[in-house]
């Protein structure tokens, strides 16, 4: 699974700016991804910036009286057209029927998308990147296609997670399981839902899921009978990584704890997104990663034999 982050979108515009023209006097970002791109470019240069329905209302955003295009008509050089990314095509199509309502005004447009699919760059101007299939950008995750066959775990994800107080498997539990604060809610319907949550835990978690209006194909849950025994076995991960490698059509697997999400990969070999820690787990994990993980189950050890000395004083 290839993956770009917000961070990444942000260096590889920086490390590109050379190649956006001179002349470049007008920014134009497609709505609504390509508006986040445009405006970093934008940004960047200090070039007045708009989007396609005001530009072509000949309109531009209200800009800072600053820097050597402040005075001159924006419309005057080239204007840049930017997308976030092009796949088949067809967007940038239907953009470009749309431009022609302004044709007769003999704008002087080039097109930009940060990222290309392989052979697809040659049908823009620019672009800052290939990037092949499958893919995932951190601004659509929540609303792409590849939800319908993903795995998703709940609590960090879909909602915050319980307190250490709310934690008590008890009443306090099931307060914050039927009001918990939404996290992330997913436009498109849910592949799986598999969650560390005890089955006796589920109308309360069908009923929240069903109030924020999260849709779902199947909700696996820890058949055990208390959260002591689920500690006790340890079986988070687990249990997570047993049911990805069951689901074989499952795409990928949203997890947020960081640890957890390195077992599901490590398991499974199959892509893993940590909400946390907002990195994807595919193909050849890196070697700094590992050693961050290691890093860390060393900090919990220590914590752990910490805890262990002061109860025993």
């Amino acid at each position: 699974m290839h993956y770009r982050s917000v961070a990444d979108l942000n260096e590889d515009i920086k490390a590109n700016l050379h190649k956006i023209p001179e002349d470049v006097t007008l920014i134009v970002g497609v709505p609504r991804s390509g508006m986040l791109a445009a405006n970093l470019i934008a940004l960047y240069l200090n070039i007045p910036l708009t989007d396609i329905d005001n530009f072509i209302a000949g309109k531009t955003y209200t800009s800072g009286a600053r820097g050597k295009n402040y005075g001159k008509d924006p419309f005057s050089g080239t204007i840049l057209i930017v997308d976030d990314s092009i796949l088949s095509g067809s967007a940038l199509n239907k953009v470009k029927d749309k431009l022609k309502v302004v044709e007769d005004k003999n704008y002087k447009l080039k097109y930009c998308c940060i990222y290309a699919f392989p052979s697809k760059e040659m049908l823009i101007d620019i672009h800052f990147g290939l990037v092949d299939l499958p893919r995932v950008f951190e601004w659509n995750l929540w609303h792409h296609p590849v939800l319908n066959k993903a795995c998703v775990d709940i609590d960090g994800v879909l909602c915050i997670d319980p307190t250490d107080d709310e934690n008590d498997d008890s009443h306090k539990y099931i307060n914050f399981m039927l009001n918990a604060k939404p996290k992330h809610v997913p436009s498109t319907k849910l592949g799986t839902l598999v969650t560390s949550r005890l089955e006796k835990y589920r109308p309360q978690t069908e009923a929240w899921l069903a109030k924020i209006g999260v849709q779902y194909e199947e909700l696996l849950m820890l058949d055990l009978p208390d959260k002591e025994t689920r500690i006790r076995l340890g079986s988070h991960g687990i249990f997570k990584a047993e049911q990805y490698a069951k689901k074989t059509d499952a795409s990928i697997f949203i997890e947020s704890n960081r640890d957890q999400a390195l077992h599901i990969y490590e398991t499974t070999r199959r892509p893993v997104y940590c909400v946390d820690s907002n990195e994807m787990f595919s193909g050849d994990v890196p070697l700094k990663q590992l050693v961050r993980r290691k890093l860390s189950r060393q900090k919990n050890y220590i914590k752990s034999f910490i805890k262990l000395a002061l109860n025993r004083k």
